[in-house]
């Protein structure tokens, strides 16, 4: 399989609310499946988040073109399956060393002008993975820690939707994100960030700080909407609108994903850098 680098998709514009229904729809189910294996955890989480891994390294892929799709694909599922499996052993530094090396060796694979995208798409894809798996497993707080995320990244997705077509106003990047307003970034950030805190603080036992998560939820959603923005970007670079049609409403997993992804790889960072009881409790645990 060759891939020709264009979506058949064209770039319509939807009515203002046109999407919604659709919108919400994918989203509900998506919620009960995310919302429901994090709770149970195990290797339901990781199987759930690995398949989540290989639509976003499909459509990033896909998105670029060029030669060789079906190996770098192979290769690169290869590679996410691995570090998924070290990743819940805790092995943390083999799984970041096994994801470098395939981003690697799918950048070799890819043709010329394309290398640096093909890596990247594989290492994005994969350090999710590696993310939501080490927070996950983070025992006892692994569970709260995702829960967060969807609360912070959700509550900030819907504000930010809402307020943007509701309030209205000037263009956040228009070059960029045609539709972003600054009125729906500034809803979303201050209203995500906020639902993290609460939802977050919920029982949390000491030693904790609420500045401190205030602060971080804060970053979470100020993240997410950057990563929507970055997602956006790489679209606009290749023309297209959507990165996948799998997801009604919603277009593609890279798509519905994109603020969650980067949201997800701050609270990896931080929590590996405080180094505290576990990946997940640096995040909670401010003495």
């Amino acid at each position: 399989m060759e891939f020709s680098g264009e979506t058949p998709n064209p770039p319509l514009v939807p009515r203002r609310w046109g999407d919604l229904s659709k919108r919400v729809v994918s989203a509900l189910v998506l919620a009960a499946i995310a919302i429901a294996t994090a709770r149970e955890g195990g290797n339901l989480f990781v199987f759930v988040w690995l398949m989540a891994g290989f639509a976003i390294h499909w459509e990033w892929q896909r998105l670029i073109g060029g030669g060789s799709g079906d190996l770098r694909l192979a290769v690169g599922g290869l590679v996410l399956f691995l570090a998924a499996i070290l990743t819940q052993r805790f092995e943390l530094n083999w799984a970041l060393f096994a994801l470098i090396a395939g981003a690697g060796l799918v950048a070799a694979l890819a043709r010329r002008g394309t290398r640096v995208w093909a890596g990247a798409g594989l290492f994005y894809a994969g350090l999710l993975v590696i993310a939501v798996i080490a927070l996950r497993g983070s025992f006892p707080f692994g569970a709260r820690s995702i829960i967060w995320l969807f609360a912070t990244v959700w509550a900030t997705d819907c504000f930010a939707y809402f307020g943007g077509r509701l309030i209205g106003g000037p263009k956040l990047w228009p070059r960029l994100s045609p539709s972003k307003t600054w009125s729906g970034t500034i809803a979303g950030v201050v209203l995500g960030g906020l639902t993290g805190t609460l939802v977050s603080i919920r029982d949390l036992p000491e030693p904790h700080r609420i500045l401190p998560i205030l602060a971080l939820s804060f970053a979470a959603a100020a993240l997410s909407q950057a990563g929507d923005a970055f997602e956006s970007g790489v679209k606009r670079h290749f023309g297209v609108k959507d990165s996948s049609n799998l997801i009604p409403g919603h277009g593609g997993f890279m798509d519905r994903l994109d603020g969650f992804i980067a949201a997800a790889i701050f609270a990896f960072a931080v929590g590996v850098i405080r180094n505290g009881p576990s990946v997940a409790g640096g995040l909670f645990y401010w003495a």
